[in-house]
């Protein structure tokens, strides 16, 4: 639903007026003149009419704010936002899943009507008879790139059930450290900055956030380079469960070091694990299970150690980058559903909670 301010709508209302008045031979000109001008005597005359009340608005809508008005989160308004336990000893208040703040619609509006392809990080495990040549070609992808994704050798014996990470194409998974460039990754692996923005979906070599996993194609792994990623020690109750009490894991540990949480419900609350930045929000409107690499509407924050979180398959969030979080403060709602925008690869409702830098506390 559209809702428009007095300020607004009498904009509007003069901009097609300027419109109609050009055009008073068209036979539709009068037909239209007096619709414009019955919805504005009830638009405007009206004061009990919910789409121009301001107080009918702040009650609804606690973040909305107009030319005339402004309400911070957590204002006081005539209905209270419900509330949620976080881990069973404080509460907080839900905002409405409703609520769009202009950063997030900003946001959806850059990657609405990008044109998805297959580009995933899968898993693998390995059957009775594969061998890791087999697989490679199973795949479409070389020999050395199944090797560098999984950290073997072409020695290296493959034991049935086994998980082999797949990439989407020949070359090189990079993580990306504090100080990186898309310029000096594309030097070291012999790639180029314009390809790992295209098949990446960044929209500029400064879009690269700390924690954050790159394919570059067609990219060689310099005998030099280690391709394991340091882990940071952390204790187990140094990030607490992303979801309300019970804190219930629907999949184990799965690429990337993340597990996923879900109640079976949709619109549900999602906490920060810990204190720290929001480095990355990343949403679009599209349904294609292919957006973000699959991962659909993400958020990602960078706690003081240097430990990333990454919160995929989301609805929506409340967060934009650059805002500091709180521990336990609701940053987006649990998204997931099939055909949900923002979903990715995702058939029902769960959150995706990936750890960069450090083990994963939750995983199994």
């Amino acid at each position: 639903m559209v809702i428009f301010g007095k300020r607004e709508l009498k904009n509007l209302i003069w901009t097609y007026w300027k419109k109609l008045k050009g055009s008073a031979k068209d036979p539709f000109f009068y037909l239209g003149a007096i619709c414009l001008g019955l919805f504005s005597i009830i638009s405007l005359v009206n004061p009990a009419s919910p789409a121009i009340s301001n107080a009918n608005l702040l009650v609804a809508y606690p973040n909305y704010q107009t030319e005339d008005s402004f309400v911070t989160p957590g204002a006081k308004v005539k209905e209270s936002p419900d509330l949620s336990l976080i881990q069973q000893n404080s509460l907080a208040s839900v905002s409405p899943p409703i609520m769009v703040t202009p950063q997030v619609l900003g946001a959806l509006m850059e990657a609405s009507d990008y044109e998805w392809t297959q580009k995933e990080i899968t898993e693998y495990v390995v059957e009775n008879g594969d061998t890791l040549s087999s697989i490679s070609k199973q795949f479409n992808i070389s020999l050395n790139t199944l090797l560098w994704a999984n950290d073997l050798t072409s020695s290296s014996l493959l034991k049935l059930g086994q998980t082999l990470v797949i990439l989407p194409t020949s070359g090189v998974l990079h993580h990306v450290k504090n100080g990186d460039t898309l310029g000096d990754i594309a030097k070291t692996y012999k790639s180029t900055a314009e390809n790992i923005i295209v098949f990446n979906n960044l929209s500029a070599e400064g879009d690269i956030y700390t924690g954050d996993i790159l394919i570059v194609p067609d990219g060689v792994m310099p005998p030099a380079v280690v391709y394991a990623q340091p882990l940071v020690p952390m204790a187990s109750s140094y990030l607490i469960c992303p979801i309300a009490a019970p804190c219930r894991i629907t999949q184990g540990l799965h690429f990337y070091n993340a597990v996923d949480f879900s109640h079976g419900k949709c619109g549900e609350p999602v906490y920060a694990a810990a204190a720290g930045q929001v480095v990355k929000v990343k949403l679009t409107n599209s349904i294609s299970k292919w957006a973000f690499g699959g991962a659909g509407n993400t958020i990602a924050v960078q706690h003081p150690n240097s430990v990333v979180t990454s919160y995929g398959h989301l609805q929506t969030s409340f967060v934009k980058t650059g805002d500091y979080v709180s521990q336990g403060q609701i940053i987006a709602l649990v998204g997931g559903a099939l055909g949900m925008p923002g979903s990715g690869n995702s058939t029902g409702c769960h959150v995706h909670f990936g750890v960069s830098g450090a083990k994963n506390p939750f995983a199994k």
